[in-house]
């Protein structure tokens, strides 16, 4: 039996597209499972993405597919990643969620696993705030929330600056977007992936006997 996993990310300046890769490849570790990674459509427009330099950023993950919101039906689990806004999700990932309120009525994801990964420019801008608040709107769909537990023991590093919480991965992005996930972050994305996976087969198995 093959567990489907889906990781759906809103990436500006490549940093989240960094961290679902390492996702996803934590939950490729898994045996029997499919992963698939997409993207959530841009809403910048084109003038706006080009001055602040998204543009040419996106470039990087282009080949991505872009899903739609019907695509999230086929995840038996699914990693939902963003940067922050204002100690929330992006508006880009806002929207793509706001267009499941038909599936929602019908009780679709009730049961499917769902977590959150995130960045911020600043150590404390707001990653446990995003990542939290992003978990109602998962209790709302009726998903099983699946965090980063304490087993991973790099979330308790204070050896260097780093993202990393019990809610999800994430890293720090830096105020001018320069600094990239670091392999302690990384290593926590990967560790989320593989738990969520996990969880997720676990689940699956178990309801079929």
């Amino acid at each position: 039996m093959t567990t489907q996993i889906q990781v759906v990310f809103y990436s500006m300046y490549g940093h989240i597209h960094t961290l679902a890769e390492a996702i996803a490849r934590g939950a490729r570790s898994v045996p029997d499972t499919d992963v698939k990674v997409m993207q959530v459509p841009e809403l910048l427009p084109d003038d706006v993405a080009e001055k602040s330099g998204a543009k040419k950023a996106r470039e990087a993950f282009s080949e991505i597919p872009v899903a739609r919101p019907e695509d999230l039906l086929d995840a038996d689990g699914i990693l939902f990643g963003t940067p922050t806004r204002y100690g929330n999700m992006a508006a880009q990932m806002r929207n793509f969620l706001d267009q499941t309120g038909g599936m929602w009525a019908k009780g679709a994801f009730n049961g499917k696993v769902g977590g959150a990964f995130t960045s911020t420019a600043s150590q404390h801008g707001g990653q446990e705030t995003t990542l939290t608040s992003f978990h109602t709107t998962l209790f709302h769909l009726g998903m099983v929330v699946v965090g980063v537990p304490y087993a991973e023991q790099r979330l308790t590093s204070i050896d260097e600056v780093s993202g990393g919480t019990p809610y999800g991965a994430s890293t720090i992005a830096g105020g001018d977007g320069s600094r990239q996930p670091s392999e302690n972050e990384l290593a926590i994305a990967e560790y989320q992936g593989k738990h969520l996976a996990e969880v997720t087969r676990a689940l699956k198995l178990g309801r079929a006997q």
